[in-house]
């Protein structure tokens, strides 16, 4: 099968884990692993995400004072090359016979999109009130509660095309594992002369996913975090995750807009657009997602009551 594997960017730094690049390194290579078995049985496209990574560059951005901030498409960029890099180097570690490619991607979004009023994409570290307080007051950040803590979030317009969509078909045709819209992909648009500018923006990595993997005719879409499945009830007693359903029996439930939200979205609209399988669980399980033996899998042809684990 060809297969489009969504890593979250919390999977490759973990959560409240200092922004070190050696634990990011680490984690990466860890990722690769269990990437690497998937690619044994199927045709693998990477993406990955960059919350944690952007927020990071943006902060040290700001602590440079001679030049002017750099706009957040280009930190989007960086982050690309960065953690594509990692990611290509892991995995030829990993299957040093496979051919492995990172490929810079764009990804078109609206300048008109409703997201730019209400900005709601983490992205960067946690923080205390009280410092995510004195970040709104003298950054003039847009700061909201994720979990416990706080972090920033930025506009998150929903991603409308893949910019290197053919060259990303000509090389899995070629049998390539492609790296590829990692952070969602720079966000960019057309101005009024029909010349591509980038976008002060950091695209949904899930939801540019789901463009990718419905263009490129996959037959699965995983979305992996750091979390075994979705589950319903979450934090209370009565908390199961869910194994088995239908698109339909995932919108009974409601799924927070800035965490699993985008992932159930995702992989509904996947399946819904003729994929076979679409999965959301755990990094180290994903090849067990695969085979409906873990995760929380969605299928359009699954006839029976919502099954949980």
């Amino acid at each position: 099968m060809l297969v489009v594997i969504a890593l979250g960017g919390n999977a490759i730094l973990q959560r409240g884990e200092p922004l070190e690049a050696e634990n990011q390194k680490r984690n990466i290579e860890i990722a690769a692993k269990a990437i690497a078995k998937v690619a044994k049985e199927h045709t693998v496209v990477l993406t990955h995400g960059n919350g944690p990574q952007v927020g990071l560059l943006a902060l040290q951005n700001e602590a440079y004072a001679d030049v002017s901030n750099y706009p957040l498409d280009v930190l989007g960029a960086e982050t690309q090359g960065m953690i594509g890099y990692e990611f290509e180097k892991a995995l030829r570690n990993e299957l040093p016979d496979a051919h492995i490619a990172g490929l810079f991607t764009q990804t078109v979004v609206d300048t008109k999109d409703p997201a730019f009023s209400s900005p709601d994409k983490f992205v960067g570290p946690i923080y205390s009130q009280e410092q995510a307080t004195e970040l709104a007051r003298t950054k003039g950040y847009f700061m909201k509660a994720d979990g416990e803590f706080f972090r920033r979030v930025v506009p998150s317009p929903m991603p409308k095309s893949i910019v290197e969509l053919n060259s990303i078909k000509q090389l899995v045709d070629t049998g390539t594992m492609v790296i590829c819209t990692g952070g969602g992909g720079v966000p960019v648009a057309r101005d009024d002369n029909g010349k591509w500018q980038g976008v002060e923006a950091v695209v949904d990595k899930d939801r540019a996913s789901t463009v990718l993997a419905i263009d490129l005719k996959a037959d699965a879409l995983l979305v992996l975090t750091d979390v075994e499945g979705v589950a319903v009830n979450w934090g209370k007693p009565d908390q199961k995750t869910i194994k088995t359903a239908t698109p339909e029996q995932m919108e009974e439930h409601g799924f927070a807009a800035g965490s699993m939200g985008p992932k159930v979205e995702a992989a509904n609209a996947f399946v819904r657009s003729g994929g076979k399988i679409g999965g959301i669980g755990s990094l180290e399980q994903a090849l067990d997602i695969i085979k409906g033996t873990a995760g929380t899998v969605i299928r359009a042809d699954h006839k029976d009551e919502v099954k949980y684990h």
